[in-house]
């Protein structure tokens, strides 16, 4: 089904490929996203009835509640007074002044012995001098105004009994704005100073009502508002008021309720309306659309690898991506009909298993957070912030411990024994949401969720095994599982070996088993290599007679044939071996190492003996075609290939004797250039050594020689 597309795309450039894969993807990932993200409005109207439910679907200030409160504790708010203990002082000196207006006029007007010429002022002269001496002081209160009658009856006072007045209404005076007097207490003061001035006997009747018009007039506030204090004080209230906010999840109004005026504020406010459509979500989608396809860019164009492979990956990782994108779409369209979280059911680990097995384990840890955010977003309830986000995490970490337990194993029974534990730890997760949330769930809500988490688990592994055969079938690939299943006995290539070969079938066994263990002993894939050793002489069944292990002491039939015909027989194995494999639509990399398993190597065997017959050969004619082993596996099934066969041929294969073999064959490889064109390093040849030498010594180990 994919084929003609996937030849489409081998054929593109690399760098053009990805940014069409992933412009197409972005596309399709904002168009089944927008729907979850764009805000549901309603068309009401005010003072109707509402026909349904409505919640905030965001946290948003109330600034006209906010407002109101900041107004009402500016209202309620204490003035700061301060108390001003001069202004007694200062208003007594006011009455002091008063009178010695008049003691002054009053003595200055005596008739004077030594200057009979001195003239006497009349009274009028009198009251019209201290008349002028009270105008500026009237100017600035205009509370002390004394009438002509007054002044001339104080002026009729003697000196000593206007002292006593003075004395007596000035000491009343600050007696009580020696205290503290605000504004709502001035009526109680000045009535205080009148009942104190008549009962004072200083005070001659005739003065009395003249001193009480004066008293009343000097009481005034002696603790006044700090303005400016005040103001901060308010401030500082007015700032400690947290605002007012309408809250995501909060009702608004509810099914049946009038639609008043306040509820319609609050519906325009949190964008509730039809006439209010925001684009601010579109744009925040494109963002982290934008933002992940960066993600997948920058881990394309740093990725160390052929590309080929890494064309392969793309769309692989596409392809499971939005198999679960429409698997998110599908919960969050049915999730709404029910009180519990249906998203929980998931499958946490699809993503992680399926891209690990058929890419790597870096990119499984990419896909795993990016699924985790997208499914965050699109599994959201109506009333979540940005994303639901114990579902992103319920996804992220089941998504990274799938990762972890499931290692290089990617058989069935590992991949369901990782299903297990991702069960188990959304258990843990779940459990800690429920915990968290402090809410009380009746039993069945838990008997739900709990088999949800296990339900999640379990899919992963089972879709995971149930897809694996179509991705590997549609991209070509060679998965642990397909690995399995052709290393079984029973297929029927290996068949063909074991009833026509059976001594290449025991061969092949054999450097299975030496391949596998130095395979894992540098890092390479073992079970391929093991695989690969099942298949890689295949080529002998087309012609099994002509090569010693099936030969079983038979007539040689090369000691009948010249060396150019026996050189052709044993070279063409390589070559048939790989046509017969990919005939029955091998893997390529099995069929890389039946082509690859001999490199260019030298038959060195029929070269001597074609000029021994004094033939004219040159060393090239008898090499294997090649290519040169291109992989680390290829390469050390061809050094376990020869080492087999050289032990084999040992009559006393004793460990030192096995060693020196090895490092013969090794040394021999190495110098004729058979791992030029793979990735192996000097100090893991020395390891592989190693490691075929323990596995031999395992094979060859000393008997016990049993009686007869």
């Amino acid at each position: 089904m994919f084929a003609p597309i996937i030849k489409v795309f081998k054929s593109l450039k690399f760098k053009y490929l990805l940014l069409f894969v992933i412009a197409v993807a972005a596309i399709a990932l904002f168009s089944l996203m927008y729907g979850n993200v764009k805000q549901e409005t309603y068309e009401l109207h005010e003072f109707k009835i509402s026909p349904k439910t409505i919640r905030s679907l965001k946290t948003v200030e109330d600034t006209v509640k906010t407002e109101q409160e900041k107004r009402r504790i500016e209202a309620e708010v204490t003035p700061f007074y301060q108390f001003n203990e001069d202004i007694a002082k200062n208003r007594a000196a006011i009455a002091i002044n008063l009178f010695n207006f008049i003691i002054e006029e009053k003595q200055g007007n005596v008739p004077d012995t030594e200057d009979p010429d001195k003239k006497v002022k009349t009274r009028s002269e009198q009251i019209k001098e201290i008349r002028e001496k009270f105008l500026k002081l009237e100017e600035e209160e205009p509370g002390l105004r004394l009438t002509d009658e007054a002044i001339s009856s104080l002026l009729t006072r003697d000196v000593s009994v206007l002292r006593k007045m003075q004395t007596e209404f000035s000491g009343i005076i600050v007696e009580e704005l020696s205290k503290p007097v605000r504004s709502g207490d001035l009526s109680t003061v000045r009535y205080e100073v009148e009942r104190k001035l008549r009962i004072s006997e200083a005070i001659p009747p005739a003065e009395l009502q003249t001193l009480i018009t004066l008293g009343r007039s000097l009481v005034v506030e002696t603790e006044t508002i700090n303005k400016g204090l005040t103001d901060k004080r308010i401030e500082e209230e007015k700032n400690a008021v947290e605002p007012t906010r309408i809250l995501q999840g909060q009702v608004i109004v509810r099914e049946g309720q009038f639609i008043d005026s306040e509820i319609y504020r609050q519906l325009e406010l949190t964008g509730l309306l039809t006439n209010q459509s925001s684009t601010k979500p579109m744009a925040g989608l494109i963002l982290f659309v934008v933002f992940v396809s960066a993600i997948v860019y920058m881990h394309f164009v740093t990725w160390q690898e052929d590309n080929n492979k890494k064309k392969k990956s793309l769309l692989i990782i596409y392809s499971i991506f939005f198999i679960l994108v429409i698997t998110m779409k599908l919960l969050s369209l049915i999730d709404k009909e029910f009180d519990v979280q249906v998203a929980f059911l998931f499958p946490t680990a699809l993503a992680p298993l399926l891209v690990k097995l058929l890419t790597n384990e870096r990119l499984a840890f990419m896909m795993t957070i990016i699924t985790a955010s997208t499914a965050g977003i699109m599994l959201q309830e109506g009333f979540a912030a940005i994303m639901q986000m114990e579902i992103a995490l319920y996804i992220l970490f089941s998504g990274i411990i799938s990762i972890y337990v499931l290692g290089n194993n990617g058989r069935r029974s590992n991949i369901l024994r990782t299903s297990l534990v991702v069960a188990a730890s959304n258990i843990l997760f779940i459990g800690f949401y429920l915990l968290m949330t402090q809410s009380s769930y009746e039993l069945s809500e838990l008997v739900f969720y709990l088999i949800a988490a296990v339900a999640s688990g379990i899919v992963s592994g089972a879709l995971t095994i149930g897809l694996m055969p179509f991705f590997e079938s549609a991209f070509g690939l060679l998965s642990d599982m397909r690995l399995i299943e052709l290393s079984n006995p029973n297929h029927p290539l290996l068949k063909k070996v074991l009833t026509e070969t059976p001594g290449t079938y025991h061969h092949s066994v054999m450097v299975a088993n030496l391949a596998d263990a130095a395979c894992e002993s540098v890092g390479a894939d073992g079970l391929l290599a093991r695989v690969g050793s099942y298949y890689h002489d295949i080529g002998k069944t087309i012609r099994p007679g002509f090569f010693i292990e099936n030969q079983h002491g038979t007539v040689n039939p090369h000691d009948e044939l010249p060396p150019e015909k026996s050189r052709d027989i044993i070279i063409a194995h390589a070559n048939d071996g790989a046509d017969l494999l990919a005939k029955h639509k091998m893997p390529i990399e099995i069929i890389d190492i039946a082509r690859q398993h001999h490199g260019t190597s030298f038959l060195k065997f029929f070269f001597v003996k074609a000029k021994e017959m004094g033939q004219d050969v040159v060393e090239d004619d008898f090499r294997y075609p090649g290519p040169k082993p291109q992989t680390k596996e290829i390469a050390i099934i061809s050094i376990a290939d020869s080492v087999e066969a050289a032990v084999r041929s040992l009559k006393e294969p004793t460990p030192d004797r096995i060693a020196k073999l090895v490092k013969s064959i090794i040394t021999s490889k190495l110098n004729d250039g058979q791992f030029d064109e793979c990735d192996l390093s000097m100090k893991e040849l020395k390891t592989i050594e190693n490691v075929i030498c323990e596995t031999l010594n395992g094979i060859f180990h000393s008997r016990i020689e049993y009686p007869d």
